[in-house]
């Protein structure tokens, strides 16, 4: 139950935060169009997509375990490097991207293998209803929350706020990220 929850969170928060903000984030602080965001959109949407398609191979090989682990902490430590680097105010619109990009990129991976750890923890016929209430509750702690405490940052218009905002998040894939090691299982064979 608690791996469930601590996963769906972790990544509803950050997805959700950072989806629903990237085109204000972009244009108040980093000067983008408006014209201009769905090109950066695009960019992040490949690195979500890139993500489970080439790392999703090794959660069979090296062990969900880890993997899962690995992806939630590292999006966790890049995500928390970008909010040091905002608050230094050391990001170009470009190496803010490239930085989102990598975060998802391995974020992705993580959150995609959240469905199959919640479904590989219940019995078969409970399996659907277990990943939908997980869906349900983590979106509605962590993807409530997330872009609703994360759009209030951005528009008070100070780059610290933003910094902590993506600090939150980083927290939310640690624990994420903790938690599959502490109660991690492996896939059911």
């Amino acid at each position: 139950m608690i791996l469930g929850v601590a996963l769906f969170v972790g990544q509803a928060f950050l997805y959700n935060a950072v989806t629903f903000d990237l085109g204000t984030l972009l244009h108040g602080f980093f000067g983008v169009a408006s014209g201009a965001i769905p090109y950066f959109m695009a960019i992040f949407a490949a690195g979500n997509f890139l993500g489970p398609l080439i790392l999703g191979r090794w959660f069979d090989t090296v062990g969900r375990i880890p993997m899962i682990a690995g992806t939630y902490l590292g999006s966790a430590i890049l995500i928390a490097l970008l909010a040091v680097l905002l608050m230094n105010e050391t990001l170009t619109t470009n190496s803010f991207m490239i930085l989102i990009a990598l975060t998802f990129f391995v974020a992705s991976a993580g959150a995609s293998s959240a469905y199959l750890t919640v479904s590989e923890v219940f019995p078969m016929e409970t399996r659907a209803l277990a990943i939908a209430l997980f869906f349900a509750v983590g979106t509605a702690i962590g993807g409530i929350t997330g872009p609703a405490l994360f759009g209030q940052f951005i528009h008070g218009g100070n780059i610290t706020l933003v910094a902590v905002g993506f600090f939150i998040g980083a927290a939310a894939m640690a624990v994420g990220g903790i938690a599959e090691l502490l109660f991690g299982v492996r896939p059911a064979m």
